[in-house]
């Protein structure tokens, strides 16, 4: 794949979603960083600015992501929003991966969970480094198994995950990207 041909879909977050979008910028991706009013950026580049109307799309009952993570999130209008602008990362490519930590009931940990599930949801490809494990895995059919060394295979795809980025999660994503787009 020519990088310039593909396109990086996240959002904009501090962490692994700002390590996905300079890993993106470094070998000539094009990058679109969902967001909305309010929300603390880290990065600039490609940044979309939801509406109200286009987070409205994006909008799910806090019962049922609830129920379906097996934990109680806040509802406050942020982490509405938050929820939201995940579903626009992850509707808008074609495969998703995640930095994070993959938890005993099989989601993922934190607001990243919601991406990887959304993921589970819409059948697409998903990849999850997983932080504790240092290592990366692929949701197959019901059940995480390991991923090896995975490639990004389609233009459009989405990197999200942790805020709390280790060293082992930054050097995953570069190693990541390295391998779909470096020179060999």
């Amino acid at each position: 794949m020519n990088p310039s041909d593909c396109t990086l879909y996240s959002g904009a977050a501090a962490g692994a979603e700002a390590a996905f979008g300079e890993a993106a910028e470094r070998f000539g991706l094009k990058e679109v960083n969902f967001t909305f009013e309010g929300h603390d950026d880290a990065r600039t580049r490609g940044r979309y600015v939801l509406s109200q109307v286009e987070l409205a799309k994006g909008n799910v009952s806090l019962q049922y992501v609830s129920s379906l993570m097996h934990r109680v999130y806040r509802d406050t209008p942020q982490y509405r929003r938050l929820l939201a602008s995940l579903w626009h990362q992850v509707s808008a490519g074609s495969e998703v991966f995640c930095v994070g930590w993959i938890k005993e009931d099989g989601t993922v940990k934190g607001g990243t969970g919601w991406g990887a599930e959304l993921a589970k949801l819409f059948s697409k490809p998903l990849y999850v480094f997983d932080e504790a494990k240092q290592a990366w895995y692929h949701w197959n059919e019901g059940a995480w198994e390991a991923a090896g060394e995975p490639k990004i295979t389609s233009a459009t795809f989405t990197g999200t995950g942790t805020r709390c980025l280790d060293d082992r999660g930054k050097a995953a994503i570069d190693a990541l990207f390295e391998r779909s787009f470096g020179e060999g």
